[in-house]
């Protein structure tokens, strides 16, 4: 009873969340023309990301998750590393606002103009709020006592899984969203540096823990490899997302800066150059 009930709320969720963004993508354009404001690779990164959801929660996933931690942990990265940065690319904000009816989309519109949510608007202040929020939410539902009602509660496992999606969503928006909420470059590569350390901590606790932290009825036949295992699932493609994410930023950053300002650069050179060589046609006629 309580798993059907979690599954049809779990599809009326997705399907609403479908229909709003398509609404608002279909209203945006229908104002502004096809591809314009939210481009159709983004439309697809969505339904994408949508999909992964979807996959990580049914079919092989779910039964390897069933059956031992490391496929459980492999669910979550499957989560937090595809499903959240795709759905942040999706751009959703705008669509799904326009997708609400009048009267709360004014309401949503008050409610980001009161002085404390724009603080939190911030660039730096929701790099903060959602790197912590992750790394808070990532390290609560791999606690024995959380874990492990989501393992025996279905609708447990729900929430634990909304948590992160939800938290992966925000935490990649300001990297991958639209261009005008991202944040800094700097801030965006220290974002994810810094959110990448508490999850490779977490990783190394599950690795290395001489024994296994959690009740053996989740594990696999071997509790302790199987716990390596999922540590290790935890640590290295996290690590290897966050880091190549962080890079990809670092190098876009630099090749703006150099796109515009390449004619000053040069011409600081030409102007360096020409000051070498007055410098050395004084010194010839000096001598």
């Amino acid at each position: 009873m309580a798993d059907g009930l979690v599954t049809m709320l779990a599809v009326v969720t997705i399907c609403l969340l479908l229909a709003g963004y398509g609404r608002g993508v279909q209203e945006l354009w229908a104002r502004r023309g096809p591809g314009r404001v939210v481009p159709g690779w983004r439309v697809a990164a969505f339904g994408m990301g949508v999909l992964m959801t979807l996959a990580a929660d049914q079919g092989p996933a779910h039964q390897l998750a069933e059956s031992s931690l490391a496929g459980h942990m492999a669910q979550h990265m499957l989560l937090l590393l595809v499903a959240g940065p795709l759905l942040a690319a999706g751009a959703a904000g705008l669509p799904l606002s326009l997708a609400t009816p009048l009267p709360v989309r004014r309401l949503l519109a008050r409610c980001r103009a009161v002085p404390p949510v724009r603080r939190l608007r911030r660039s730096t202040a929701y790099a903060l709020l959602a790197g912590g929020g992750q790394a808070a939410v990532l390290w609560f539902w791999h606690l024995p006592g959380p874990y492990t009602a989501a393992v025996d509660r279905p609708a447990v496992h729900a929430v634990e899984h909304l948590c992160f999606v939800a938290t992966a969503w925000l935490f990649w928006a300001p990297v991958v969203g639209a261009s005008r909420h991202r944040t800094p470059a700097p801030v965006a590569v220290l974002l994810l540096v810094g959110t990448m350390l508490p999850a490779s901590a977490l990783g190394a606790v599950l690795t290395f823990a001489p024994e296994p932290i959690y009740p053996v009825r989740v594990f696999h036949a071997d509790p302790l490899a199987d716990q390596q295992l999922a540590g290790l699932l935890m640590w290295a493609p996290m690590d290897l997302v966050v880091l190549v994410a962080a890079l990809t930023v670092f190098m876009r950053w630099l090749l703006l800066i150099d796109h515009d300002r390449p004619d000053g650069l040069r011409g600081g050179r030409r102007r360096d150059q020409a000051t070498v060589a007055a410098g050395a046609g004084t010194e010839g006629m000096l001598q």
